[in-house]
């Protein structure tokens, strides 16, 4: 009966243990995993389906996993700075807790692979967008002219304006990108702000936080760049706003423009067929011109 007891308790506390799965969710880099011998797979969609039949099962058993994405570059660069083997099991394991702290991951919830790895993915580039906005934003360093922190006033003012753009909103659920290009690159995030059912706003909160760093380094380097607001509520056509960065705030597009604007691809400059249904509007005043004189270094 001791024995039993010991069992059921044992099973108990491994539903409690946490696990993360170091998911190899593309061919390119399974295949850069199969340079290591202790790696026993040899086709991606197999291993895939492993990994699905091992994420159902601890599931099954109520224990709680989530997903990172495992690089073999950056394995093999953990292995060398801490002294492991690579080839060890025991290694892997130690990156993909390494994976759990410090990288982006999402719960296994029972969606199939086939929807959890893009999230997965799009996870990874929202928080390496994130990182390389916020090192942009430090390296600003202090305003010449009054001292003020350039990346850190940029932030609250940028935070100012996203809480001023959904509050001016008509009602509905808001979707809003943002792009910046005069960067190395053209970085591009987006923002959803879903209405419940008393009117109230769910917002991720790090969707959240790279969107307005994003927005904050548009508004501290000056870059070209724009946002743009589409609001969709039931009964109504979807209605497009949309603003342009100048001068370190955000200037109104007119209709005409918003049209321009959302009909044109950011990254390659094609047209892009406008959609039926939709009402490309002015946005709502944001204040911006005294707002402007405010921020003004």
């Amino acid at each position: 009966m001791a024995h039993t007891d010991h069992q059921t308790m044992r099973r108990v506390l491994r539903r409690e243990i946490a696990g993360t799965v170091g998911l190899l969710a593309d061919e390119h880099d399974f295949h850069a995993m199969r340079r290591y011998r202790s790696f026993v797979f040899d086709d991606h969609t197999t291993y895939l389906r492993h990994v699905e039949d091992l994420l159902k099962s601890r599931a099954a058993q109520g224990s709680h996993t989530t997903l990172a994405l495992f690089d073999p570059e950056d394995y093999a660069a953990f292995c060398a700075a801490n002294g492991l083997d690579p080839e060890a099991p025991a290694s892997r394991s130690r990156f993909t807790a390494e994976l759990a702290a410090t990288g982006p991951t999402i719960p296994y919830d029972g969606s199939p692979l086939a929807t959890l790895v893009p999230a997965l993915v799009e996870e990874a580039v929202r928080q390496a967008t994130w990182e390389y906005a916020t090192s942009l934003l430090t390296r600003l360093g202090p305003c010449p002219t009054c001292g003020e922190d350039i990346g850190r006033a940029a932030f609250t003012r940028a935070s100012a304006l996203v809480v001023r753009i959904l509050d001016t909103a008509p009602p509905g659920d808001r979707h809003l990108v943002c792009s910046v290009s005069g960067t190395p690159e053209t970085l591009i995030s987006v923002l959803h702000a879903d209405e419940d059912t008393g009117g109230s706003l769910e917002l991720d909160e790090a969707e959240a936080l790279e969107f307005t760093s994003i927005l904050a380094l548009g508004l501290a380097t000056h870059s070209p760049g724009g946002l743009v607001m589409r609001i969709s509520a039931p009964g109504t056509p979807d209605r497009v706003y949309g603003w342009r960065l100048r001068r370190g705030g955000l200037a109104p597009l007119t209709a005409a423009e918003v049209f321009d604007a959302y009909c044109t691809d950011i990254e390659s400059g094609d047209l892009i067929s406008p959609e039926s249904g939709v009402d490309y509007c002015a946005p709502p005043d944001l204040g911006e011109e005294q707002a402007d004189q405010e921020h003004r270094h």
